[in-house]
């Protein structure tokens, strides 16, 4: 069953709950716009209804139920934790979770006005959370992993854009795209034990109040695996100017790191474009509102001095 054969609707959130949670089936219900894998429900002002919408793996959910109420105490900003579990049923064979909501407006329909201090608030988040991590962590898969493991997934993306479609960030060379991912290709694996990685920062993926970072949210691809991954957030979610900033927060990055971070950040990059370019042209899954936010991270990618 894909998702798009379960029609998703407020009164279906409230039977489930009403089956399974019957003390929260009052509380009010709002749908929330976007979502990936999974549609969101608000519930009430504190909490959130996540109901998976693609595949049938139970595993995502799962991994955020068991991880995320251990990591939240140590991070220094806020991200949904389970409160509720849901079980699937003959209503609906998916998986579902009530969540904490996370205050905010998502990165790619606001903005970040006050760069230094996102920058020194995204430093000390993945400094705290990048630990080494546990030997029963969920291994790195399609996140977390050196960038040569992703060579298919780069040279999609960017077979499918149309680079001078570039609006206001202007063309892109597609030399210096690749310059930068085969520097990544060829940079050495982490030296390190695995850390805790968020894995997939992007505008979808952080909240924004009061013009700078206010919490991080949907950790499906949370891993053990190379940091380079989040640290390539300092191009993706930042502004101009302010990955300097946040890479004196964070601490010493060794040049490797860096190199596979900034090729990581690219490739991120195109996959926004590509995301906003299906979006336009009014195909399943598009994101009109990521094309401009991939445009603008690969600009700095490209283009920032970190001096």
């Amino acid at each position: 069953m894909t998702g798009s054969e379960i029609e998703m609707t407020p009164d279906l959130v409230r039977d489930l709950l009403r089956e399974q949670h019957p003390d929260l089936a009052g509380l009010p219900i709002r749908e929330v716009e976007g979502g990936w894998g999974n549609q969101m429900w608000r519930l009430g002002d504190d909490l959130a209804v996540r109901m998976q919408r693609m595949g049938d793996s139970p595993v995502p959910q799962l991994k955020e139920r068991r991880w995320l109420p251990l990591l939240a105490p140590r991070l220094p900003l806020p991200i949904p934790t389970p409160v509720r579990s849901g079980t699937p049923s003959e209503r609906f064979p998916k998986m579902w979770t009530v969540m904490t909501w996370v205050q905010g407006t998502p990165l790619d329909q606001g903005s970040i006005t006050r760069g230094d201090h996102a920058a020194d608030k995204l430093a000390d988040f993945l400094k705290a959370l990048h630990v080494e991590a546990p030997a029963d962590a969920p291994d790195a898969s399609v996140f977390g992993v050196h960038p040569r493991e992703c060579t298919d997934g780069f040279e999609h993306f960017l077979g499918s854009l149309d680079l001078g479609d570039s609006g206001g960030s202007g063309d892109f060379a597609e030399k210096d795209i690749r310059a930068v991912w085969d520097d990544a290709v060829a940079a050495v694996d982490w030296p390190g034990p695995p850390v805790w990685v968020h894995g997939d920062l992007h505008p979808a993926n952080v909240v924004v109040a009061e013009g700078t970072l206010a919490g991080v949210v949907d950790f499906e691809a949370v891993c053990a695996g190379d940091p380079a991954w989040d640290l390539a957030a300092a191009w993706v979610l930042l502004p101009s100017g302010a990955a300097s900033r946040f890479f004196d927060g964070y601490g010493r990055v060794d040049e490797a790191t860096f190199t596979r971070a900034r090729g990581l950040a690219v490739m991120k990059s195109l996959f926004l474009m590509l995301m906003g370019q299906n979006g336009d042209r009014g195909l399943p899954g598009g994101k009109p509102l990521w094309g401009p936010a991939g445009r603008a991270a690969l600009d700095r990618v490209l283009h920032d001095s970190l001096v």
